[in-house]
């Protein structure tokens, strides 16, 4: 039984961090239907992270009341920084707008494909930063890097390249509806690639900032869900200031509908900022933030699965080949970490086994001086 509480204990950060996942791929495909409904990214940013606090706040007061720390300048300058610079499905400010921003020149599933840089500039910052502990001649530093760039390669493959399709039976009668439905999608929707990008790959740049910072303030501010709660909060202030700038004039932007604009403004708050915010934490706290970004190429492969079923769009071989080589990628990442983590726990015994024994040897020595000072006494 103890090897089954044992297991459980472990895959635990397996398994939040694969559904975090299933939550961002959601908030991606109702962002951006409701972005082609005319909703703002400026109030989407505004309304998500107030929605965040006002139902997480009551939670963190009672539940983290004994342990939360005294704020310190440092903290606050540190939470006001996360809740500027973060992004993407769940984040508050320049990310966010960024991001928001791309998706709506591009598509969903293209904006899904540029953020999979994410896992190499968390990587990337984390090393510079010593969040993480790179070796180059080390087989499992190498096994971290060559699995970054493999998860960021498969999810290009997925994006880029088509091949034959692979004919399902749950979607072999929506062949003609589907492409039929993209064309008149993508003569609805103006497109712009290149200029998308560039937004989307800006966004990320700050998202893998946001994550190293986050870890970073977690080991001065442990309370994790409070922290949550005063980066959506602080989030919520600049935005809604960066909104009435951009948007001055501009009323009719606030108002609040029973519609898809709603849907996205309570789902984005409760499950990608809320709990997005603080689990990615409780992962940080225990493995940094490289493994929490690791899983993110899996957004890929559950957005074409889940489209396969729900939606009975096409899979293709290039899709199918890329998500071979993410699995394969995010292996990598997983196996060089679990190497890391063991041979700190074995630097860690082999320390306290050697302060033991200095602890030992001490009591030792002053018994022996005991007994010569006595001897020389007696003589």
């Amino acid at each position: 039984m103890s090897w089954l509480l044992k297991f459980v204990k472990e895959g635990q950060p397996y398994l939040a961090a694969t559904l975090l996942q299933f939550g961002y791929a959601g908030s991606a495909i109702i962002a951006k239907f409701a972005l082609n409904h005319g909703m703002s990214h400026f109030t989407f940013a505004v309304y998500r992270n107030a929605f965040a606090t006002i139902v997480f706040a009551p939670f963190a007061l009672f539940l983290e009341r004994k342990i939360r720390p005294r704020m310190t300048l440092s903290i606050f300058m540190k939470i006001m920084l996360l809740g500027l610079v973060d992004c993407r499905f769940c984040r508050p400010v320049i990310d966010q707008n960024l991001y928001y921003t791309g998706l709506r020149y591009t598509t969903a599933t293209f904006a899904t494909a540029m953020c999979n840089v994410l896992p190499a500039l968390t990587f990337l910052f984390a090393w510079i930063l010593r969040l993480e502990r790179v070796n180059i001649k080390r087989i499992a530093s190498q096994a971290k890097i060559v699995g970054t760039i493999a998860t960021f390669g498969g999810a290009m493959i997925m994006t880029l390249i088509g091949g034959p399709t692979i004919g399902l039976p749950w979607t072999r009668h929506h062949v003609n509806i589907s492409s039929s439905t993209s064309t008149s999608s993508a003569s609805t929707h103006e497109l712009q690639p290149i200029k998308g990008a560039l937004f989307i790959a800006a966004g990320c740049i700050c998202w893998a900032g946001f994550y190293n910072l986050q870890a970073i303030t977690l080991k001065t501010y442990p309370a994790a869900l409070s922290l949550t709660c005063f980066i959506c909060s602080s989030g919520a202030l600049q935005g809604a200031v960066l909104t009435l700038v951009a948007e001055r004039g501009n009323t009719s932007i606030w108002a609040i509908q029973w519609d898809t604009k709603l849907l996205s403004y309570i789902y984005s708050g409760m499950v990608t900022s809320g709990v997005g915010y603080y689990v990615s934490g409780l992962i940080m706290k225990e493995k940094g933030p490289v493994f929490v970004t690791a899983f993110n190429p899996l957004n890929m492969i559950i957005v074409a699965i889940l489209g396969s079923f729900i939606l009975s769009e096409q899979l293709n071989l290039g899709r199918v080949l890329g998500g071979a080589i993410i699995a394969i990628g995010l292996y990598l990442v997983i196996w060089g970490k679990s190497k890391d983590e063991q041979l700190s726990k074995s630097i860690s015994s082999e320390e306290a086994h050697q302060s033991e024994l200095v602890g030992k040897e001490i009591p030792a020595t002053s018994n022996t001086s005991n007994q010569e000072n006595a001897g020389d006494e007696v003589v």
